[in-house]
């Protein structure tokens, strides 16, 4: 599926040494950590989902924006977002960045950009989208997916 991108895309600079950029052999590897898919807070919701009885698709590639969680049956997609890449909190974060500020806000600022686009195409898809943070996740799983779960049953009980 293409991308809409409006006109106004956030240009993130490339992340190199030619660009001024610079990283250390330590901080490279604590980058190397960071997981894009099966996350702790991922996995924590995915368990309590299936428990509850709902079967979904993860990391969905026929959407827009590849949903941590899809619920085609019900049209309903579930992002779990972390709170550095995603923007969580960020006009306060924004001014703790110390290095390479040019990179990372660009770069964050565009992840924000992309999520709400993303949203707004699988809106008008008819699909019904749920974005929580990692944090929220990890304190309150319970409010989390009593907040989907109410959906889900709203979506069977039109159904029938």
């Amino acid at each position: 599926m293409p991308k809409p991108y409006g006109s106004n895309r956030i240009k993130v600079p490339r992340f190199n040494e030619e660009s001024g950029f610079y990283t250390t052999p330590e901080r490279s590897k604590i980058m190397s950590k960071i997981r894009g898919k099966n996350t702790k807070p991922e996995m924590a919701f995915r368990r309590a989902l299936w428990a509850a009885g709902y079967r979904y698709r993860i990391d969905y590639k026929k959407l827009i924006g590849k949903p941590d969680i899809a619920l085609k049956k019900y049209k309903t997609v579930i992002f779990i977002d972390g709170e550095f890449w995603h923007g969580h909190n960020w006009e306060a974060r924004k001014a703790k960045l110390k290095t390479n500020k040019e990179f990372w806000i660009a770069k964050i600022e565009r992840n924000m950009q992309r999520d709400h686009e993303v949203n707004m195409a699988l809106k008008t898809m008819g699909y019904t989208v749920f974005r929580f943070w990692d944090k929220q996740i990890n304190t309150a799983l319970e409010n989390c997916l009593q907040q989907v779960l109410q959906h889900l049953k709203h979506m069977e009980n039109n159904e029938l």
